[in-house]
């Protein structure tokens, strides 16, 4: 009796747990997407400041999060309120996981080639003003960082031979089971090294060079260059990117230690 009583402690316990993230993250994502919608208005009705190329990488990235605001964040609030996950299928968890991963990697990889396009556009402007130039350097890197994780996850987790009793259907996305994970070594290390650490060592760099390189050209050709522009752009980046640092970098350690 004893043993039994324990069990439903903890099966109540963790329903309670799970009532109260359920309200905690319904109540932030209702405010996010009308936050969103209205960012969405703001550039149908201004389209003028989509000429900027800074500010159309941007609505990439917005876009990319809104997706994931609207999809996976939903799939966890569906998760939460149900306190099990439905339906319990290993085509809905498999979709789960590949959604989540391939939204992670592609945030990641946005804000990276971000970083690195930032310094173009501070101190090289005028050469994505060439329409090829702007193509290859420009729209190019921005299309791989979505399709690139969009087509390895595919392979990694839709397409990977998977053994469906290893779904956990009681805990959040079917216990976050990702069988190259365990089973393929080679895979699971490429994969936390380009796909995870890679990306979040070139945000850390391309941030820290750029404010290097924008304090030794204001010293140098302070007449010559709107620093107040500059200083936007910089300050711009710097903001998002901590974002990412902020969410990543105790995954990176974790996986360090791990190694």
């Amino acid at each position: 009796m004893i043993f039994i009583d324990n069990i439903d402690t903890l099966v109540n316990g963790s329903v309670s747990i799970h009532h109260v993230k359920f309200i905690l993250t319904l109540s932030l994502q209702i405010p996010a997407l009308i936050l969103s919608f209205l960012i969405f208005l703001f550039f149908i009705t201004n389209q003028v400041h989509l000429r900027k190329l800074q500010n159309q990488a941007l609505l990439v990235l917005f876009i990319i999060n809104f997706i994931q605001l609207s999809s996976n964040i939903s799939l966890l609030v569906h998760f939460l309120h149900l306190n099990r996950i439905s339906p319990a299928t290993g085509t809905y968890c498999k979709f789960w996981v590949y959604l989540e991963s391939t939204l992670d990697a592609s945030n990641a990889f946005l804000a990276a080639v971000i970083s690195i396009q930032r310094h173009t556009l501070v101190f090289q402007p005028n050469i994505l003003r060439i329409r090829l130039k702007r193509y290859i350097f420009y729209y190019s890197p921005l299309c791989f960082a979505f399709c690139y994780p969009a087509i390895f996850y595919l392979g990694a987790v839709v397409f990977y031979h998977c053994d469906d009793s290893q779904w956990n259907f009681e805990l959040n996305m079917c216990g976050d089971t990702i069988c190259y994970l365990s089973n393929n070594q080679v895979l699971a290390t490429y994969d936390w090294i380009v796909n995870t650490a890679l990306p979040i060592v070139v945000i850390i760099f391309a941030n820290a060079t750029l404010v290097i390189r924008v304090i030794e050209q204001k010293h140098r050709r302070q007449q010559t260059i709107s620093w107040s522009k500059q200083r936007r752009m910089t300050l711009q980046l710097l903001s998002i990117s901590s974002l990412y640092l902020v969410t990543w970098i105790p995954s990176i350690v974790s996986g360090l230690m791990q190694q």
